[in-house]
């Protein structure tokens, strides 16, 4: 992810609890945290369900939890519910860019699509290849997909070191393609999309457009329409995920309060701030530099977008709870001992064809 931010030195000022947590605090300031904890949750999933203790895992993810109408397993949860969250994120940070970044150009924004239509097409054809002909010749929608989650956290790692247009380029051209693999799966691969439902989420999705249109910015609004929009997709068939990203292009990128006029208020209550502490009062006490801190608070809220807000708000609840928790929940694949008679399976040689030399070969074609 791209959200990343200097955790400040501690000072004489903090607290003894804020300087003995400073080094976690620097750590997941740090850009390559989230890559580090994601790879961290991914191995600690492989040898948990590699060890005796297989069953618990196994069990764990399939416990039944019910809110409200819905009662599913904790793994659909994470994958269907959580998941949803982590690419509302992405797409904040994906219409930023389109909006004012490395994607702001249509010449710049087409070539991550492009890349991303070459890295689905191109492993298809690879997979029909090997398995032309064959039962497993209708599962040609599987080496498609790029893990978005586990594609931008290898990236994470790379920290600094990875120029910021690679970066976007790469979040762009993994969350293309992973929506583009939803849409095949709905497409192809959904036993019955419930267009009715369809249709609430459409509805749900207008009323977003709508808020953005009559510049509602309160965060409620849009996620009590967003959870609306999210159950809709649950109940299509359509992987709900998607609702994540339709949310995020609704959010407001305009400001309430431009720079300049946010710069001269800012100086005036400053002035008045200052001028109100020279009555000696206590600032507990102080009327005059509450009120101070009031509106310098609200004009501080003005002049950020309600984008910015929700991004740098959820990024960490993102970059350390939901990705790790999806990495947990999938990555522990049973190495049993019939592995190597599934890897003489057209069906498994299908995958790796596509997706060692079918995905590179389509994205830099592409």
């Amino acid at each position: 992810m791209m959200g990343t931010t200097t955790a400040p030195a501690p000072s004489e000022r903090e607290t003894p609890l804020q300087r003995v947590l400073y080094p976690l605090t620097a750590f997941m300031h740090a850009e390559a945290a989230g890559g580090i904890v994601l790879i961290l949750c991914a191995l600690a999933a492989l040898v948990w369900a590699n060890s005796p203790w297989a069953d618990a895992y196994a069990s764990l993810w399939a416990t039944k939890i019910t809110i409200g109408p819905l009662s599913e397993t904790l793994l659909h949860w994470i994958n269907d519910g959580l998941m949803a969250v982590f690419f509302f994120v992405v797409g904040l940070e994906i219409k930023r860019e389109v909006l004012v970044g490395e994607l702001a150009s249509p010449r710049q924004a087409a070539l991550p699509i492009a890349a991303a239509l070459g890295g689905m097409v191109a492993p298809a054809l690879f997979y029909a290849a090997v398995n032309l002909g064959g039962a497993g010749l209708a599962g040609w929608g599987i080496p498609m997909a790029t893990d978005i989650a586990f594609a931008l956290g290898v990236l994470a790692l790379l920290g600094r070191r990875a120029p910021t247009g690679l970066k976007v380029f790469l979040t762009a051209l993994a969350i293309v393609d992973d929506l583009g693999a939803v849409l095949i799966i709905a497409l192809f691969y959904t036993a019955a999309v419930s267009w009715a439902a369809l249709g609430v989420a459409a509805a749900f999705l207008a009323a977003l457009v709508g808020a953005n249109r009559l510049h509602v910015r309160h965060p409620l609004a849009y996620a009590t329409l967003g959870i609306g929009l999210w159950a809709a997709f649950l109940a299509s068939g359509v992987h709900a995920t998607i609702a994540g990203v339709l949310l995020a292009l609704t959010i407001p990128a305009r400001t309430r309060v431009d720079t300049g006029e946010f710069f001269r208020a800012a100086h005036r209550v400053l002035h008045d701030f200052d001028r109100a502490g020279e009555e000696g009062a206590d600032l507990l006490t102080n009327a005059g530099q509450q009120a101070a801190l009031a509106e310098l608070e609200d004009l501080a809220e003005g002049v950020q977008t309600p984008l910015q807000r929700l991004e740098h708000a959820l990024h960490p609840w993102v970059a350390f709870v939901i990705v790790p928790l999806f990495a947990l929940a999938n990555a522990g694949v049973a190495l049993g001992g019939g592995l190597g008679a599934a890897l003489r399976e057209p069906v498994t040689l299908g995958v790796v064809a596509g997706l060692l030399f079918g995905k590179q070969l389509g994205v830099t074609g592409g």
